[in-house]
């Protein structure tokens, strides 16, 4: 069989990993060292690299792959074929871009040459795109720039989140990565280059767009609401204290933006630009997500008043 690495970091990178280990496992995976994580700031290992152990995979630790001399003399010995690199976080740069007969493999979310970054899927989200995808590329020193060896459509659903499509796209993500796998281990895969013409980008979520707008239109707030579902979470404020909002429905009824209608279903009526958006699901600060009802009852707040 032939000799891969992979080289990842995150949720996405640790699935795509789980599917090619049901194929054939790395030789060797790398990922970054652990960082601060939680409200302790506790030391936690990446998604990968727990993936990795539990899998009693060979694993290394490196926030520097590029300057990192023992790992660049296990590539310079061991020479694999290709390395495989998944929602990593580094810059990946030579010997390891051009040393590998198949070259450094990328997975991304995307329908490249839409959505070059960090937050494809949350981006296709939030502009309400209604299908989104997966490509398999080579990767070269521009980012998400290289050519494309394969690429397949996603629909997206109306009641997806950011959750729900980033675990199947990583399926069919890791499935299209072993699809190129096989071929580069037989005869070969062809590529074709980007449009770079269309290119579209998807830089980090900044804490900022987080905050809903409720002057936006209903459409737009749901959009962002399922973009940012599970992480960092949509919110508005009640009072001094934030309410992360995870789900909510688009209704009829208007009013001054950010005022609260007539309940429905028992459950709060936010006014918007356009429309309104019936909160079904929510998060005051300091606690447990809650059903939007059981929240309403308890909130104290009535029909009239607004949120910020």
């Amino acid at each position: 069989m032939s000799r891969y690495w992979f080289m990842g970091s995150g949720e996405f990178a640790r699935r795509c990993l789980s599917r090619l280990h049901s194929w054939r496992a790395p030789d060797l995976v790398v990922s970054s060292l652990p960082r601060p994580a939680g409200r302790g700031l506790k030391l936690r290992d990446t998604a990968v690299a727990r993936e990795a152990q539990e899998r009693g995979l060979d694993l290394c630790l490196s926030n520097d792959v590029n300057g990192d001399d023992e790992l660049l003399r296990r590539f310079s010995e061991e020479s694999p074929l290709g390395i495989v690199v998944v929602d990593f976080g580094q810059m990946i740069r030579e010997p390891y871009l051009s040393t590998p007969s198949w070259g450094c493999l990328n997975v991304h979310p995307s329908l490249l040459p839409l959505y070059r970054g960090a937050a494809p899927i949350q981006r296709a989200l939030m502009a309400g795109d209604p299908e989104t995808g997966v490509t398999v590329f080579r990767l070269v020193p521009r980012m998400d720039a290289g050519p494309i060896l394969a690429q397949e459509e996603e629909t997206v659903q109306p009641d997806d989140t950011y959750g729900s499509l980033l675990e199947r796209l990583s399926l069919k993500g890791g499935g299209l990565l072993c699809e190129v796998l096989e071929l580069l281990g037989k005869s070969g895969a062809s590529s074709r280059e980007q449009d770079h013409k269309r290119a579209t980008f998807a830089p980090v979520i900044q804490k900022k767009e987080a905050e809903i707008r409720w002057s936006r239109s209903a459409w737009e707030i749901n959009c962002l609401i399922r973009a940012l579902n599970p992480v960092p979470g949509a919110f508005s404020h009640v009072g001094p204290k934030r309410l992360k909002i995870w789900k909510a429905d688009i209704v009829e009824g208007s009013g001054e933006p950010g005022t609260l209608l007539e309940p429905l279903d028992d459950c709060a009526v936010v006014a918007c630009g356009a429309g309104s958006l019936c909160l079904r699901e929510v998060q005051p600060e300091g606690r447990q997500r809650l059903q939007g009802a059981s929240w309403w009852r308890g909130s104290g707040l009535k029909e009239g008043e607004r949120l910020p």
